[in-house]
């Protein structure tokens, strides 16, 4: 097999597995209320068949990516999308929902063990100088399946029951399964990261598993994720309070331990490494001001101007449609500008998108709606898939799985923390009437973000050498 047909099957079951989980967040939203119903379930009951996913997800995904250096990210891959779909086919015959929270939480494992190897595969087998074009084709494929994601899921659900929602995976699973299987191991090596001792002049050796700082990390994580999404509808009440001072004694916990082990799960270097810090921070940034404004901007949409779901999702198609438009066409351009000129173009498209937001009033028109949802989505589109290269190829490719792990991580708290802000800034207003204030504080956390891409490299430079043992 030729390497060119390894690289294409590489990235057939990356953007495989990457939609899967982009569809499963979205089609779930269409499919909760017929899912309560059927099961006779509480309203919280469901929302834990959400934030149990995402809890476990954002707590694992870092300790998933090193897995994924240590053993290889195609037996990670494997493992991941077979329990995912496996995982996601048990819920379809839940007796109940218990089992659906249940299972949920095992797909959540298997959900992190898929989203870092993703892009572990990409970075072991396509050359660096190609590396952006491969996440690029990723990036447009995980906006479209958000769009389509609520129209198929609804679909689905009005004509065979949500049930089939879960069954929509199962086969796209199989065939990302198949193709990462047809490549052979030795086309996706297992790159050796020497530990501190071997970068400090000792002996190096094969990095180890650092489970300590992987369960601190996985707690602080946990305990932060949680009480993000619980704050919309708890507010500032002490459980929140306490629940970010955990993260937060954690989070000092894990510093510590990590400075003091000799193999880290966050290696220094990669941490403290501007090519690898500074996208991760845009990338933060960037997901916090998308979210914090459409959060309020889908209640203004139908409590303010009285809109259907319908109708309310046609007004904002024009992000989806220049997101992947626009993630579609970031290599060419970081290729022909650089990096830090495309991510910060897209910082001032989302930040200006954010400020002509907060314009909206009750007589806004389709064509001033449509304007900013289009340059939210082509700011977004840019910086995801720019950005995300930025972090894989900046880091050792021993360490992408990590460095993998860290992207998802932040692509998933980067939500809540908008939400939580956009929230807090309305108070006790309702959302949809608080859509100036929010969509402003969302223009100013996108404006820190544009100063961060101004520590980005302006052009990609050559790959480095990396050391190669094979499996």
């Amino acid at each position: 097999m030729t390497p060119h047909r390894n690289r294409r099957l590489t990235l057939a079951a990356s953007v495989t597995g990457a939609v899967l989980v982009a569809l499963d967040g979205t089609v779930l939203t269409v499919a909760q209320p017929a899912l309560r119903h059927d099961l006779h379930a509480s309203v919280t009951a469901v929302q834990w068949a959400g934030t149990g996913y995402l809890v476990t997800v954002a707590a694992l995904l870092v300790f998933a990516g090193r897995l994924g250096d240590r053993y290889g990210h195609r037996r990670v891959f494997a493992l991941g999308v077979t329990g995912f779909a496996a995982s996601s086919a048990g819920i379809a015959f839940a007796p109940g929902i218990g089992w659906v929270i249940a299972l949920r939480v095992i797909q959540g494992v298997a959900g992190a063990l898929l989203q870092p190897a993703t892009l572990g595969m990409l970075r072991a087998s396509w050359p660096a100088d190609r590396l952006s074009g491969a996440i690029a084709v990723r990036t447009a494929a995980i906006g479209l399946a958000g769009a389509a994601g609520p129209l198929v899921g609804g679909a689905l659900t009005a004509h065979f029951g949500w049930r089939s929602v879960f069954l929509l995976g199962v086969l796209p699973a199989a065939a990302a399964l198949l193709a990462v299987l047809a490549v052979p191991s030795a086309a996706m090596p297992v790159l050796a990261a020497p530990s501190a001792a071997g970068r400090s002049g000792g002996p190096a050796r094969s990095g180890g598993l650092d489970l300590p700082g992987a369960a601190l990390l996985a707690l602080a994580l946990a305990c932060l994720v949680h009480t993000l999404v619980g704050l919309p509808e708890t507010g500032w009440s002490a459980p929140t309070v306490l629940g970010l001072a955990a993260a937060g004694l954690l989070a000092a916990a894990l510093a510590r331990h990590e400075r003091r082990t000799t193999r880290p799960l966050l290696p220094p270097a990669l941490v403290r490494s501007p090519t690898v810090a500074a996208p991760l921070g845009v990338l933060l940034a960037a997901s916090a001001a998308l979210q914090g404004v459409l959060f309020p901007a889908s209640y203004y949409l139908q409590d303010v101007l009285g809109l259907d779901p319908l109708q309310s999702g046609l007004r904002a198609a024009p992000l989806a449609v220049a997101m992947i438009l626009a993630a579609a066409g970031s290599a060419r351009l970081a290729k022909r500008h650089g990096e830090r000129s495309v991510v910060l173009s897209g910082m001032v498209l989302l930040t200006t998108g954010a400020l002509l937001t907060a314009r909206l009033g009750p007589d806004a028109g389709t064509v001033a709606i449509a304007t900013c949802f289009l340059l939210l989505g082509a700011g977004f589109g840019a910086v995801m898939a720019t950005a995300t290269a930025a972090v894989v190829r900046g880091a050792n490719a021993a360490e992408a799985g990590v460095a993998g792990g860290l992207q998802q991580t932040v692509m998933n708290i980067g939500p809540a923390v908008g939400i939580a802000l956009a929230t807090t800034t309305a108070g006790r207003a309702d959302p949809g009437a608080a859509l100036t204030p929010a969509a402003l504080a969302m223009a100013a956390v996108a404006a820190a973000g544009a100063l961060l891409a101004a520590r980005l490299p302006g052009r990609v430079g050559a790959p480095a050498r990396e050391s190669v043992t094979r499996p």
